[in-house]
């Protein structure tokens, strides 16, 4: 037993009834033991522990003394404890309680439940003789034992938390929303809670470089590196409830990408415009934006002043220079490295004009004849290259002349060239008149 309870010890005497009977006992640190045949002590002591035995008399007549009943008081008050089998509640689901008192027994059981750790406790349920029960509910629970008349009570147990888990799944959100990124750029990745607005949550995270993970429901890396890729999911918990595991969303860290610059031509024709083409592979990259620069160094990005601006990463371009751009994104503004440059030259239209010559100069052959289409650029001692357009099926050398050995139908059509100045590719003859060959199957 334990200091302070209540205990009575009854003397029997088998056989006796119908006699008055005086009773003896004999007890540990008691000066007038009692004369009946109860012996009630109402609040025991560590000084009442030992051996109590008890006779009676009646008469003439005197009983053996009973075998000892030997009683051992405890000092210190017993303190209940309490055990889940799991502290958090599954969704929809229930934990088991278990309360005991090591050592001794005949206890029954009393439960109490708070909401939060200011909160008053509630006793949730009373004098229950089984010690285990199930719960629902998050919370923070503790028991007691109760045994006795009056009821003698042990130390309340130590506190045990119960997390309920609840049915809501945050989502894990980037912001900028851009699941590859690449190194040095800036990037909040977020947990949000649908219908948790105006509630206190604190924040759990699985993440891959959080060696102490916030407990805020935004983590913000400022210069990411390829250590920050991979999955992060989150949680939320708010005093004893905490939501599901939200889905993961992976991030993908990459080096600094480089630009690419495409150019649908290298020379401004007269009066027109050069299309330049910017993009960042891969292309599964979004949200960029295209800066340009014309000569080597300026760092002055191009205006609507000096180039047509397209929606898709295009510009046109009509000055001749040495053409760069680079892509950004973000806030602060990520860019990526300058692309490689492109020199755009003009194109000059030169005086001469060429004419083609057939030798010998019969418009009209035949089948297996042999004849030389001739470029000629009269005036001045340049160096020309010549280009061809002809509607034959042939497609003609970049040359000034060139032979055709044994002539076919294939090689019927309209002929014309022009010159391209061999110092500067720039400068253009305009194209000469056509000359139509006919060659007749027929010999």
């Amino acid at each position: 037993m334990f200091t302070g309870e209540t205990i009575t010890l009854r003397c029997e005497i088998q056989g006796g009834e119908g006699k008055v009977w005086k009773y003896e006992w004999t007890a540990p640190n008691t000066n007038s033991p009692p004369t009946s045949s109860e012996y009630r002590i109402s609040r025991v002591s560590v000084s009442h522990s030992g051996d109590y035995r008890c006779r009676g008399s009646s008469d003439y007549l005197l009983t053996g003394w009973s075998d000892a009943f030997r009683l051992t008081v405890s000092s210190s008050k017993p303190r209940a404890t309490l055990t889940a089998h799991s502290s958090v509640i599954p969704a929809g689901g229930s934990v088991t309680l278990s309360c005991s008192v090591e050592g001794s027994a005949g206890w029954k059981f009393d439960w109490f439940r708070r909401d939060s750790v200011s909160s008053k406790a509630q006793l949730m349920r009373g004098n229950e003789a089984n010690r285990v029960i199930s719960v629902s509910q998050g919370g923070l629970y503790h028991c007691r034992g109760g045994r006795g008349d009056p009821v003698y009570y042990t130390e309340d147990s130590s506190d045990v938390t119960v997390t309920e888990t609840l049915p809501s799944k945050p989502t894990v959100t980037l912001q900028p929303s851009w699941t590859q990124i690449y190194s040095g750029e800036t990037v909040t990745v977020r947990c949000e809670i649908q219908g948790g607005e105006g509630a206190q949550w604190t924040y759990e995270w699985r993440a891959a470089k959080l060696n102490t993970p916030p407990t805020s429901n935004e983590h913000r890396i400022i210069r990411a590196t390829e250590s920050d890729s991979g999955g992060y999911s989150c949680r939320g918990r708010r005093d004893y409830f905490f939501s599901e595991w939200s889905d993961i969303i992976t991030l993908t860290v990459s080096y600094k990408p480089k630009a690419k610059l495409r150019a649908d031509n290298t020379a401004v024709p007269v009066g027109g415009s050069v299309t330049l083409t910017c993009s960042v592979n891969p292309s599964s990259s979004s949200g960029w934006k295209y800066y340009w620069y014309r000569d080597e160094k300026s760092s002055e990005a191009l205006t609507t002043q000096n180039a047509v601006f397209h929606s898709n990463g295009q510009i046109s371009v009509s000055q001749e220079g040495l053409y760069r751009c680079r892509g950004g994104r973000g806030n602060p503004v990520y860019y990526t490295e300058d692309s490689q440059s492109v020199r755009i030259g003009k194109t000059v239209t030169a005086s001469n004009r060429p004419v083609v010559t057939l030798y010998p100069n019969w418009s009209e052959i035949y089948r297996g004849e042999t004849i030389t289409v001739r470029c000629e650029i009269h005036g001045g001692d340049t160096e020309w290259d010549c280009e061809w357009e002809t509607n034959s099926r042939i497609k003609a050398p970049n040359r000034n002349e060139y032979r055709i050995r044994s002539a076919s139908s294939s090689n019927s059509g309209n002929y014309r060239c022009k010159g391209r100045m061999k110092s500067s590719q720039h400068k253009t003859t305009e194209w000469s008149d056509s000359v139509t060959l006919t060659v007749s199957d027929s010999k």
